[in-house]
């Protein structure tokens, strides 16, 4: 990495399976993050959203499709909000325990139920419910205010790879860190209307930025921690399958095992199934090709997401480098490998050694 490289090694086949994936990773990310908005905004306090993944769009058509499954895995992407609230980090966790964030959550729980005597009385019995869902729908429009970002980095790295543009990993990774500090300030807010009227949950005032506050604990909440995957491991406490410290979890993208993709219980599962629909033609022939063929698209397909997030990663790491990896003065050169040896401890555990393979 101090010589310019990725965490992924160079070559055609690489950027093939990652331009690729990520074309399909960024259509896939446009429906999620329109349908986390659509929540935060449309179904705030809403207790049983019964409709909550069709966008507002509710028809018997759309029903049918619904329960015939043929639709986007929106569940996945609660998933990963849900990894973010648990884990927590950043400015958008730290503000949501401020005073000023209960100050405004109050008003705004006060206008939703006015007039309803019986969640007027659940709120003073329990005073930390209604706070605890508000803080669930800001993760909601906090991430999907983040994937609507990289979205259109990924669709954009497609554009400029089926032009030419991209031709190697370390461009895959250049195109995305320009993008991240791009938008590395894009303010973060969330404004829920009820009524005729907006109460701001998250005003632009806080200063809440799309990199430091969204970003940085996304990456180390679904790219690194995850949640342990239900049948995989055990839940029991006397078993000790699981760490005791959430800051060792190692179930996140990075670390997950492609192979029990397709079984129930694993989330990713779905947003393998989701890309599915949208790979380019030639990702598809290289899936084609293989022994099996079609038989185990879905493994894959994560193996070359995988791939991908590495890319990401890297230029997440690259970017928040306390300075410039080609610097030449040594003390700056020193903190450096100081702050990319905490990272490479990281991926001792990884698949970072199977995609390299």
């Amino acid at each position: 990495m101090q010589a310019g490289d990725a965490l992924l090694p160079d070559s055609p086949e690489h950027v093939l399976e990652v331009v690729g994936i990520l074309h399909s990773y960024g259509v896939v990310l446009d429906a999620y993050s329109r349908n986390l908005i659509y929540i935060a905004d449309h179904q705030f306090l809403v207790f049983f959203p019964f409709f909550k993944y069709f966008n507002g769009e509710v028809s018997l058509n759309g029903l049918l499709r619904h329960w015939w499954h043929d639709r986007i895995n929106f569940e996945y992407a609660e998933y990963c909000m849900k990894a973010m609230l648990w884990h927590g980090g950043g400015g958008l966790d730290a503000y949501l325990d401020t005073p000023e964030f209960k100050e405004r959550c109050a008003a705004a729980v006060k206008a939703k139920f006015r007039g309803n005597p019986l969640m007027g009385g659940l709120d003073k019995l329990f005073p930390e419910f209604l706070p605890e869902q508000v803080r669930q729908m800001a993760y909601y429009s906090g991430l999907g205010q983040f994937w609507r970002v990289m979205s259109d980095i990924f669709m954009s790295l497609s554009d400029n790879y089926n032009q030419g543009k991209i031709t190697s990993i370390p461009q895959v990774v250049e195109h995305i860190l320009n993008g991240l500090v791009a938008d590395a300030s894009k303010p973060i807010t969330y404004a829920p209307q009820i009524g005729n009227q907006r109460y701001d949950i998250i005003p632009e005032s806080v200063g809440l930025t799309f990199l430091m506050d969204t970003g940085v604990p996304y990456v180390e909440a679904v790219f690194f921690r995850g949640t342990p995957f239900l049948g995989t491991v055990s839940y029991n406490a006397q078993a000790y399958q699981i760490p005791y410290e959430q800051g060792r979890f190692a179930y996140g993208a990075l670390y997950a095992d492609p192979l029990p993709i397709g079984g129930a219980g694993i989330p990713p599962t779905l947003l393998m199934q989701d890309m599915l629909h949208f790979l380019p033609d030639y990702l598809q022939e290289v899936y084609q090709r293989s022994r099996r063929g079609e038989d185990d698209v879905r493994v894959r397909i994560c193996q070359t997401f995988q791939k991908s997030m590495f890319c990401v990663t890297t230029a997440a790491i690259v970017g928040l480098a306390p300075h410039p990896l080609d610097t030449t003065d040594s003390e700056e050169q020193e903190k450096n490998r100081a702050y990319l040896e905490t990272w490479m401890d990281r991926f001792i555990t990884s698949r970072l050694g199977d995609v390299n393979n």
